[in-house]
């Protein structure tokens, strides 16, 4: 028997690219080529693993040992240990920080043992540029049985059995959905797949897009099925070059297969997807005015109704869904509504894909059932928060979602619960603060994304969050007054009950939340002139209490500005005419000694 090719599946998602695959890649390829072992030894570049914190990955197929943190210069130990004496290398393997553990087998490792991968269930293991892998793995199997075996109204009953919900923010029922635009009157459907993802802290969509992007595909052309629609368009942000160049990959091999085109599968349903590249606004998320962008006009939302399920795309019936909502799509039409509907909770079915970022250890994409509680996600997978420093809060649902303290990290992920503590689900963002992040600041934050980002169409979104971006500015700069706290109240809830469209209904929720949570850091600010996570420049002093500190110098090391002067035993002084309060000092004393 031969021996088997060993397949070196070498993670090629934007996130290892970042940190240096390209220049390890290159390394390898020549040092297999040297030993003559290209022939026995295969790289396959995939799409994201999902373990961005600890790239560049490779996991060595079939032996299932799993690399991370690689580097150029490791390619010598590898050849020489692993692949010519079998040894594998230990250092290079993931190392559980509380145990010490070193941890070979990926599914081992807690940030993947905790996921249930359905979504994401061929990241790491194909090359998404290879469309005979996706198809090895049961690729177009559920287009097939749709098309051939099924009705449109079938394939919208098994979407309705399956419990699946938009992925995208909203939550709508996804066979609903398409039931009204099957029902739609219209020779001229479409079907469009929104790839805009504007949120700071996600990469769900761009990951997907750049690991499975006929996953994408297959579900569109089903969707198109169902409501015998015969145009689709992908509409993907520009800033995500390697997910459009993968797709326009995939686009040209699904036709060259006769899975994509005229007479697909010889089952005489005709179907054709093109790519629209966005500008980055943030507001074209939104689904009327993502299709007014497609249409060439300016990216504004309009009123509903009607809604787009009667008149979107140039004024014909149109279904919208997001990247991960599509990518399900396949194996339900393959494995039935019933086996997607048996994962999640009552009213939330399936998986959820976050994008884990922020203050914790273990950054990266994280797929779980519905109702995964939130403490799960942060400590068990995310790896709690670094440098020993305490949980604070998360943000959950993008610029416009909420912070959740502490005390309901157990609030378990569905759109039900969520909303209850005052975020939303959003499309899947979840930044995770420590205890050095002031809630005001971060509300000012947030505020100030979403007004420069609102499209300024209705008066509500545009007047009401440059409002509330003053007045959290004039509390940051000290100059708050208790008034203020109303203001901020009664003026969120103008915006969310008179606002156009959801991205300004809930553009408040950062205000709100934090208010409802962290009211004693808004009161700190404003009668105490006081910020306590000593993040807001205009409330500090830069100056150094004697009783509190340890005279170790630290503040002097990481002061840029040369601001600090410091002698071994000797107090720290900060000369404020050098400072340029780029609160370096506050990072770096570990005593809480600069006031």
């Amino acid at each position: 028997m031969d021996k088997p090719r060993t397949q070196l599946m070498l993670c090629g998602g934007t996130g290892c690219h970042s940190t240096g695959m390209s220049a390890f890649k290159e390394t390898l390829q020549q040092a297999l080529e040297k030993e003559n072992l290209s022939r026995e030894i295969r790289i396959v570049e995939t799409g994201c693993n999902g373990f961005c914190a600890v790239g560049p990955v490779m996991l060595v197929q079939p032996e299932g040992i799993f690399y991370q943190k690689l580097r150029p210069e490791d390619v010598p130990e590898l050849i020489r240990e692993h692949f010519l004496k079998g040894r594998p290398v230990k250092r290079l393997f993931y190392t559980e920080p509380a145990s010490k553990e070193s941890i070979p087998d990926m599914n081992s490792i807690p940030f993947f043992a905790h996921q249930q991968f359905r979504v994401m269930r061929n990241k790491g293991l194909i090359d998404p540029e290879v469309i005979d892998e996706y198809i090895a793995r049961d690729g177009y199997f559920g287009l097939a049985k749709a098309l051939q075996d099924m009705t449109p109204q079938q394939i919208i009953e098994e979407v309705k059995v399956s419990g699946l919900r938009g992925r995208g923010g909203a939550g709508f029922p996804t066979g609903l959905k398409w039931d009204f635009a099957h029902k739609s009157p219209g020779d001229v459907k479409y079907v469009l797949c929104n790839a805009d993802e504007g949120d700071p802290g996600a990469f769900m969509d761009r990951s997907v897009l750049e690991a499975d992007p006929h996953a994408v595909l297959e579900g569109m052309i089903i969707a198109a099925k169902a409501i015998n629609s015969h145009q689709g368009y992908i509409y993907c942000r520009s800033e995500y070059p390697l997910a459009i160049k993968r797709l326009e990959i995939a686009i040209r091999q699904a036709r060259e297969y006769g899975l994509l085109g005229m007479n697909i599968l010889d089952t005489g349903f005709d179907f054709e997807i093109d790519i629209y590249q966005g500008a980055g606004a943030f507001v074209c998320g939104e689904e009327t005015a993502l299709m007014r962008s497609i249409e060439g006009r300016r990216g504004m939302p309009r009123p509903r109704p009607p809604f787009p399920a009667r008149k979107g795309l140039w004024d014909k019936p149109t279904i919208l869904n997001n990247v991960e909502t599509l990518a399900n799509i396949p194996q339900i039409m393959l494995n039935g509504g019933k086996w997607y509907a048996g994962v999640g909770t009552e009213t939330s079915k399936g998986t959820k894909v976050f994008a884990l970022s922020g203050n914790v250890n273990n950054i990266g994409l994280v797929e779980v059932p519905m109702g995964t509680p939130l403490r799960t996600i942060i400590y068990d997978i995310g790896g709690g928060i670094p440098e020993r420093k305490k949980f604070k809060a998360v943000q959950l649902g993008g610029p416009s979602g909420g912070c959740i303290p502490e005390s309901l990290l157990d609030t378990p992920v569905d759109y039900e619960a969520i909303a209850k503590v005052g975020a939303i689900m959003g499309s899947g963002g979840v930044i995770v603060m420590n205890e050095n992040t002031c809630m005001v600041d971060m509300a000012r934050f947030f505020m100030d994304f979403i007004q420069d980002e609102s499209c300024g169409k209705c008066t509500p979104c545009r007047e009401g969050t440059r409002r509330l971006l003053q007045i959290l500015e004039k509390i940051c700069n000290g100059n708050g007054e208790p008034k203020d706290l109303e203001d901020l109240v009664e003026l969120s809830d103008v915006i969310k009950n008179s606002a156009l469209c959801g991205l300004g209904q809930t553009a408040p929720n950062p205000v709100l939340s934090t208010l409802r949570y962290f009211r004693d850091e808004y009161v700190a600010h404003i009668v105490e002139k006081r910020c306590p996570a000593k993040r807001c420049v205009s409330l500090l002093r830069f100056e150094v209490d004697p009783d509190l500190c340890k005279k170790c110098g630290l503040c002097f090391q990481v002061c840029p500005a040369h601001a600090i002067s410091w002698e071994k035993k000797q107090i720290a002084v900060i000369d404020k005419e050098k400072c340029i309060q780029c609160l370096s000092c506050y990072a770096g004393c570990r005593f809480d000694a600069i006031l």
